[in-house]
């Protein structure tokens, strides 16, 4: 049986469909910004990955948002993409301009509908509220025929009322209707009530799809989307590996797998490829910085491992004594294939393929490159090292390169004075320059000659050094934050020498402020629904 294919009696079951928000709600975490090159890479992800709704981003909110949105909609071919905006006409002539060349469009407006929202943030009655919402919602349904609607903040929205939107925006061609619980303040029995009392209340229900777009902050986000789920929502809306604004968001693989694993329950099915989960994860944890935590359900590393002896016996006699799900359900290969200076470009392409990355030949000619250079340094070259190579080249293909790294030289140790020598090339004239500088170690160092070689002022703000694989020839991943003229830039860089790839990850970050610098500052938005 293929990994899409299911067996006939789960056929029959009713299909959830998968809302993933990753590129929008999930890239508003902290940290976890990503270029127009990583988000279109994720698309792709996401489509082969099989969810019903790429949420492509919020196009109002910056240039780089929106035209990241466009692209996206302009190469996915099988998956609807979908525009956030506010109830306001700019918002959604914006929303609609970003979608307008995908295959199946939507646009995703929202209005918040809480007394709370009502009285400190809009400062508007009950029924400009529902005017505004029915407004947005003709407005964005004369662009598209796909139209979402969100009460924000609703599961703090009183029934009545919330009653009375719903039932306005469906009259007005609200196709799906989604059902926030914004700051993560419901609870499973509680949104239980709000899902049922919805489709025992709202007279045109049945003209929408019901969805939920649950947030983390007391860790209840996956039990409440499943509790609505039980109660007749039919779209889950959700990221890869719970990523979202503040704690997060509902985890499309856990929700996917507790479906899957758990249909005499919840007695319905998704459309997911579940075996594209765990490429999915590493893929966005890989060019968002944002690692996954080793004890995570589905992905972590140790969702399917087992320490204790009791276990290790019980695993030995059978799988399922402590195994609920079979790790290749998910893509967690039974072995890995070790890379090596002695692999080709086929066996190179072949696990590529393997971790989700289909690449083009000139970009395959140039990660195989890095490959071999990378192979000559180190014994193996692990799963880890090559996303790592193919992380480093969509930054490269932002074309955000002015400077880039020549040569470093560094000392340090006791009793020495910390000292760094770095030459740099502007990649636009063609000129190198070097420069000398000590600091309170050869890292703080080469921070100083770049700033100084590239005239950036900037403030580190955070670093974050971490091994890619285990072994002495392991090679060092940083992820850095600078602040440049009150702007946020990141950075990574990888190398066997941690001191190189910090100064790699530093030079990623200015290149990133130097390219950002004639940018206008995006507009103040709230897209958190």
């Amino acid at each position: 049986m293929s990994p899409t294919e299911q067996a006939p009696e789960a056929q029959e079951l009713p299909v959830i469909r998968i809302f993933d928000t990753t590129l929008r709600d999930g890239e508003q975490s902290p940290g976890a910004s990503l270029n127009t090159a990583e988000k279109l890479e994720i698309a792709r992800q996401l489509e082969m990955l099989n969810v019903d709704i790429i949420e492509a981003g919020f196009p109002i909110s910056s240039p780089d948002d929106f035209e990241a949105v466009r692209q996206i909609a302009g190469i996915i071919r099988h998956c609807t993409v979908a525009g956030l905006a506010r109830c306001t006409e700019k918002d959604i002539v914006r929303a609609a301009e970003a979608v307008r060349h995908a295959v199946k469009p939507r646009i995703h407006a929202f209005c918040a509908t809480s007394a709370i929202h009502r009285q400190y943030k809009l400062k508007r009655a009950m029924e400009e509220i529902v005017k505004i919402s029915v407004e947005g919602v003709k407005l964005a349904k004369s662009f598209v025929e796909d139209v979402e609607f969100s009460p924000e903040d609703a599961s703090r929205t009183e029934l009545p009322f919330l009653t009375e939107v719903v039932t306005a925006v469906i009259e007005a061609g609200a196709t799906t209707v989604n059902i926030p619980d914004t700051v993560g303040y419901s609870t499973p029995d509680h949104f239980t009530r709000i899902i049922e009392h919805l489709f025992a209340h709202v007279p045109n229900i049945e003209k929408a799809i019901i969805s939920v777009h649950c947030h983390n902050d007391l860790g209840l986000a996956v039990a409440n989307s499943l509790a609505a789920v039980k109660a007749g929502a039919r779209q889950i809306e959700c990221t890869i590996n719970g990523l979202g604004e503040r704690a997060g968001n509902a985890s499309l693989e856990e929700v996917v797998m507790a479906i899957k694993t758990r249909a005499d329950v919840f007695k319905c099915r998704t459309n997911v490829n579940t075996r594209r989960i765990y490429p999915t994860s590493r893929l966005v944890s890989t060019l968002t910085g944002l690692k996954v935590q080793r004890n995570k359900a589905i992905v972590g590393e140790n969702a399917f491992a087992h320490e204790a002896g009791i276990h290790q016996h019980g695993m030995l006699a059978h799988r399922s004594t402590y195994e609920i799900m079979n790790p290749e359900d998910v893509g967690i290969p039974a072995s890995k294939l070790v890379l090596g200076k002695h692999s080709g470009r086929h066996a190179l392409h072949d696990r590529l393929l393997q971790l989700g990355h289909d690449l083009d030949e000139d970009r395959l000619n140039a990660v195989f490159e890095q490959f071999k250079i990378l192979a000559d340094r180190k014994k193996e070259v692990h799963d880890e090292d090559i996303e790592a190579i193919v992380s480093e080249l969509l930054d490269e293909a932002e074309n955000q390169r002015t400077w880039e790294m020549v040569a470093m030289q560094t000392t340090g140790g006791t009793g020495v004075l910390p000292t760094a020598t770095v030459k740099l090339r502007n990649t636009q004239t063609g000129e190198t320059v070097t420069d000398a500088a000590t600091g309170d170690g050869p890292i703080d160092a080469a921070f100083t000659c770049i700033l100084r070689l590239t005239g950036v002022d900037a403030v580190l703000r955070e670093y974050d050094l971490r091994a890619l694989t285990g072994g002495r020839d392991a090679q060092g991943e940083v992820h850095l934050e600078l602040a440049v003229n009150g702007r946020s830039y990141r950075g990574r860089g990888r190398s066997t020498d941690v001191i190189e790839a910090s100064a790699l990850a530093f030079l990623s970050a200015v290149n990133r402020a130097v390219a950002g610098a004639a940018k206008p500052l995006p507009e103040a938005t709230n897209g958190d629904v």
